[in-house]
């Protein structure tokens, strides 16, 4: 089957939740919890799963993934196929109508030059996108009209639906952005914290880190619609604090993210106030092994920068042998339970793109140390830590502040100490881990560590943009203000001509081919990215809030314009 085909037919479209309201507003107030507070509400700025959904409220692509993966129009008309005249015969264009009458929040009309110049900001030469693998390929934006993009490819584009399709490319306005491009963007505070979208609701005010002040957009293409009038998002504390505010205090409406033991998630259930959602798409826990040296020895702007190898970790042995001594079924068993699944992959679905990878699913505590003596790392002085040329075997292992993280990186710390590797821990809080303040120490993108943890996916079904950030070319960096991708500064040749081939090939079999030899790079065959678990998604919401329908194939918010009250 060729992905051409696909694109000829027509795309499915799934209706929402029926409107259980008549006029904008009448439902009053909402109240949303994220344990990592947004930083920024930009998310060509941060590639942090926390402030790309929070903009998400606010700024909306021409078309989103619904709860299935299928591909439904938001600001545009229809989604471009082949059958419909959107994307070309040959797939080197792809052409989005806007819908007529559009208008930003602040009344002005939403124009293609808006759509050309979102994708202008992201491939500016001088400056940092957090999301440039969605624009890989991309060699231009035409605007024959008002309403009439044009994106041209520099070859064939089997899958065109990189740039303006889901949460993490939505539109930015041009009048606001205008003097934002390159090194410039950041810089941008007042458009960062508060972009003019035409999202149902309107930023009335931001404390980073802390909470996010909504109203309804009276600019939204719905009159009806949202049905609330405002509402806060609030930041940070934990999970544990998050589900309870949900289910057991009815303090808010919608807990995102529950990364708690499941026995805990039930024990809140009972509390009668709101229920648990869940579902698995592509988010994936996982170690990712730092390629650079992270010394704070180093001058800065050299730490962490290809200038300077790791002096540990550049060694696959070692990468490998650290894989080798987890135990990922136990680890599923103490922090997700049913809500998780060892995994070998960094791509475990849609399952035609899972890897039949399965080594690491079994701990080999022996094998791994077997393999550290034979890269040269052994026991000289008889402490428990091996050494090689009057170096220990000690790493700094970084991940966010949660309790079901916290208890992966003592068990790990464990089993690594078992095969002789000295580990310390350190945790961030998720705010600024998953932040994208390039002056801040502690990111996950500056990874000033050996190894850390964390978990993302991807929108929608086709894993091409999520391979695509290990290319050579999206690493983070002084110089792009610490954007970019590619966390572990990963560099292959091979890796970068097959992700070229990937966006060229169209027979759906060659494509997950392609994908699966792209994930065994970087996991079973290298070992820079160490999968963990592939998680389920699992957040909550009163009983009282109707029309939540979870999607783990996009932002979570992506229907919250749908959401209303349910009278008690």
């Amino acid at each position: 089957m060729k992905l051409k085909s696909l694109l000829l037919g027509a795309v499915a479209a799934t209706a929402l939740a029926p409107a259980a309201f008549a006029e904008r507003g009448e439902d009053g107030h909402v109240n949303i919890i994220y344990w990592q507070a947004p930083s920024i509400l930009n998310p060509y700025l941060s590639s942090g799963t926390k402030d790309i959904e929070s903009s998400s409220i606010v700024i909306e692509p021409l078309g989103r993934f619904d709860q299935d993966g299928n591909m439904v129009p938001y600001l545009a008309t229809e989604i471009p196929t082949v059958s419909n005249g959107g994307v070309s015969e040959d797939l080197t264009t792809i052409t989005w109508k806007l819908k007529e009458g559009l208008l930003w929040s602040d009344g002005t009309p939403v124009t293609s030059a808006d759509v050309a110049f979102t994708a202008e900001y992201c491939m500016h030469p001088e400056g940092g996108c957090a999301q440039a693998a969605k624009f890989e390929g991309v060699s231009s934006v035409e605007t024959p009209d008002d309403l009439t993009v044009v994106v041209n490819f520099s070859e064939p584009k089997p899958n065109p639906y990189g740039p303006f399709m889901g949460g993490q490319s939505p539109i930015l306005q041009q009048a606001q952005f205008a003097d934002c491009l390159g090194a410039r963007a950041p810089e941008c505070t007042e458009a960062n914290f508060g972009p003019i979208g035409t999202g149902p609701f309107v930023v009335d005010e931001f404390r980073p880190n802390d909470v996010i002040s909504l109203s309804a957009n009276p600019n939204y293409r719905d009159p009806a619609k949202p049905a609330f009038a405002t509402m806060t998002f609030k930041g940070g504390g934990d999970a544990a604090a998050a589900g309870r505010a949900v289910m057991e205090t009815g303090e808010f409406d919608y807990a995102w993210n529950l990364q708690l033991a499941p026995e805990v998630i039930e024990e809140m259930a009972a509390g009668g106030q709101g229920t648990p959602v869940s579902g698995f798409g592509t988010l994936v826990e996982r170690i990712e092994m730092n390629l650079t040296d992270p010394s704070p020895d180093l001058p800065e702007g050299e730490r962490a920068t290809a200038a300077h190898p790791h002096p540990i970790l550049t060694d696959m042995k070692v990468r490998k042998a650290l894989s080798m001594a987890i135990d990922r079924p136990l680890l599923v068993e103490i922090g997700y339970g049913q809500a998780g699944r060892p995994t070998c992959n960094l791509v475990p679905a849609p399952e035609i793109y899972a890897s039949d990878n399965t080594e690491c699913l079994t701990q080999d505590i022996e094998g791994a140390k077997a393999l550290l003596e034979e890269a040269g790392w052994t026991d000289t002085d008889g402490d428990g830590i091996r050494d090689k040329d009057g170096e220990k075997l000690s790493l700094l292992f970084q991940t966010s502040t949660n309790a079901v993280r916290q208890d992966f990186q003592a068990l790990i710390k464990q089993w690594w100490n078992e095969i002789g590797v000295e580990t310390e821990l350190r945790n961030i809080s998720g705010s600024v881990f998953f932040g994208g303040d390039p002056g801040s120490p502690d990111t996950f993108q500056k990874f000033y560590a050996d190894v850390e943890m964390y978990a993302n996916n991807f929108d929608g079904t086709d894993p091409e943009s999520y391979l695509a950030q290990r290319t050579c070319d999206k690493f983070p960096r002084p110089e792009s203000q610490w954007q970019g991708e590619n966390i572990n500064r990963f560099c292959d040749e091979e890796f970068d001509a097959l992700v070229a081939e990937l966006g060229r090939t169209g027979e759906i079999e060659q494509r997950a081919e392609i994908a699966k030899k792209l994930n065994d790079m970087v996991t079973a065959d290298s070992y820079v990215v160490v999968p963990l678990v592939d998680r389920g998604r699992v957040s909550a919401h009163s009983n009282t809030l109707g029309g939540v329908i979870l999607n783990t194939w996009d932002s979570e918010l992506w229907n919250v314009a749908d959401w209303y009250r349910i009278d008690e």
